[in-house]
């Protein structure tokens, strides 16, 4: 038997008296919530597709590749706004 992030990390959330630890957190919900988002933007593009939308279509995938750029890469917020700042003058 093999066992998870998501399960080591509720175990030593019970063994560790100080609170629960949510290290593994979003790696568990990136699992769980990965592919359900994969799917629905599948049905919602054959939608578009089959109803011959295509400018709703083009729309829906650009969206579709931020939000999965975002939740898949989340390092990518802290990046962005660091570049922002500096191209602006403000020192970090």
């Amino acid at each position: 038997m093999t066992i998870d992030t998501a399960q080591a990390a509720n175990i030593a959330a019970t063994l560790t008296p100080g609170g629960p630890n949510t290290e593994g957190l979003a790696d568990f919900l990136r699992g769980f919530f990965g592919p359900l988002f994969l799917v629905i933007v599948s049905i919602v593009a054959i939608f578009f597709l089959f109803t011959r939308e295509i400018t709703r279509f083009m729309q829906f995938m650009i969206l579709a590749i931020f939000i999965g750029i975002v939740f898949y890469v989340p390092s990518i917020i802290e990046m962005i706004s660091v570049a922002l700042a500096r191209a602006m003058g403000v020192s970090t």
